[in-house]
């Protein structure tokens, strides 16, 4: 019995979530329970909380995860300015005129929000109040209206520079050390945030791809779920875009991205250091765009210390877990039950994103990243898995979690923002093609991993 109760932790760990308690405090608080109650039967050692301040220390200076605020500032500051929206209104004008041209659109702009600031929840709202009304307006069918956005805004997820993958990258990298540690390799590899970025690029676009054939497809089979734009006074085209509008709205989102993920993936800066170019590049922006103001200035702050600290609140929660976690042996009962699972590591691989694939219907990727991925990932990399493909696998997985029924952040974001006409029903209904398709480039990627780990070989 005492061997399982890594395992009962990590379920009442589970249970509190969904009870609806705090991340962080319930990571910590269940830990400290067993871990005093193990020392009480004597069952645990405290000495192990012994470690807890050198990994508490380990947290505030590492050197990866300061691009966490810096990327969240970024994003926030964009939210404030008119980028999305000048880009959305100049490439619905010109896209506009034939079926689907609207939600082409819509996808586009997502794509390039979620390149410049890797943010969810930025990019769903804002797409939604810009291009919801609109596409209602002009004829759209509201499940495929709702689908497109709550989908497309999901893209922050696996398009870098990502907050998500910043985060993953640095789980991923401890435990591709453990792993390595594990099995006698006393000078272990890296895996960087960079290599994970340069990984899920290609993914990322395949997704984009998808989306966009979706949308013409269902356009052209069904054009009145799609229609084209039409003037709302003389029922005709709508005006030609000025070649110097589209270039207004298209040049500054393509300059930032190009300078954030272009200087990663040239080798010229780290993550982090390309996060600071990002976040006074998002400040420059709003300053050209003035719609910088002091009032502005406070709330960029005020909402990046706040989501930063949620953050690094959960990850020093999620340390105190994995120290207790591994106390109980948890990690080698873990590996004992991968090897005896029948087919192998492709059996733990397939389970494990099952696994994640269903948590991802109740706990937010933040959770799953910091609760499951630690205890997990290095016994999957410990039987061989690819670090990047595993990062990657787990990406795009953990983005379903913003759109599966009944808990998905984007389905909620958007039924926040959307007019009450629009019933929670169709944005269920809305959404399931594209889980289709994210499932299907899950797929895609057990069958040919070099998809993600082709360019970091390339470029690294």
């Amino acid at each position: 019995m005492i061997e399982f109760l890594p395992l009962l932790m990590f379920a009442a760990v589970f249970a509190a979530l969904l009870a609806g308690y705090a991340v962080a405090a319930t990571l910590a608080g269940v830990a400290l329970l067993f871990a005093f109650g193990g020392a009480a039967f004597g069952v645990f050692d405290l000495k192990d909380l012994g470690f807890l301040p050198g990994r508490l220390f380990g947290i505030v200076t590492n050197q990866t995860l300061i691009a966490v605020p810096l990327f969240v500032a970024m994003g926030v500051t964009l939210e404030r300015t008119r980028i999305a929206e000048t880009l959305l209104e100049s490439l619905s004008a010109l896209l506009g005129r034939v079926h689907g041209g609207l939600g082409i659109a819509v996808t586009v702009v997502g794509m390039m929000m979620a390149a410049s600031t890797g943010i969810v929840g930025a990019t769903v709202v804002t797409l939604g109040l810009l291009s919801l009304p609109t596409m209602l307006r002009h004829g759209y069918d509201p499940k495929l209206a709702t689908g497109t956005i709550c989908a497309t805004g999901t893209l922050g997820q696996i398009i870098p520079p990502s907050i998500a993958l910043v985060l993953l990258g640095d789980v991923l990298s401890s435990a591709y050390q453990q792993a390595q540690l594990s099995l006698g390799v006393f000078s272990p590899k890296t895996v960087s945030v960079g290599d994970l970025f340069a990984g899920a690029l290609i993914p990322g676009l395949v997704l984009v791809g998808l989306y966009l054939g979706y949308i013409a497809v269902t356009a052209l089979l069904r054009p009145e779920r799609a229609p084209a734009r039409r003037d709302p006074a003389s029922n005709d085209d709508p005006p030609a875009v000025p070649l110097r509008q589209l270039i207004r709205g298209l040049a500054p989102p393509i300059l930032l991205i190009a300078a954030v993920l272009g200087s990663i993936l040239a080798g010229y800066a780290t993550p982090t250091e390309a996060a600071g170019v990002g976040a006074m590049g998002a400040l420059l922006l709003a300053v050209a765009y003035r719609a910088l103001s002091w009032s502005v200035l406070r709330e960029i702050g005020v909402s990046t210390v706040k989501t930063t600290s949620m953050v690094f609140f959960i990850l020093i929660g999620a340390s105190v877990f994995s120290l207790v976690f591994r106390g109980y042996g948890g990690d080698e009962l873990v590996g004992e039950i991968f090897a005896d699972m029948p087919g192998g590591v492709l059996g733990a691989t397939v389970i494990v994103m099952v696994v994640i694939f269903l948590l991802g219907f109740l706990l937010d990727f933040i959770e799953i990243t910091y609760v499951v991925v630690p205890i997990v990932g290095p016994v999957l990399l410990a039987m061989g898995l690819d670090p990047v493909w595993l990062g990657v696998m787990i990406a795009v997985n953990l983005q379903t979690s913003f759109l599966t029924p009944p808990f998905g952040f984007s389905l909620f974001y958007l039924r926040g923002v959307a007019p009450p006409e629009v019933a929670t029903l169709d944005i269920y209904r809305g959404v399931a093609p594209f889980i289709v398709l994210q499932l299907g480039l899950l797929g895609v990627l057990a069958f040919w991993p070099e998809l993600a780990t082709w360019l970091p070989g390339v470029l690294y």
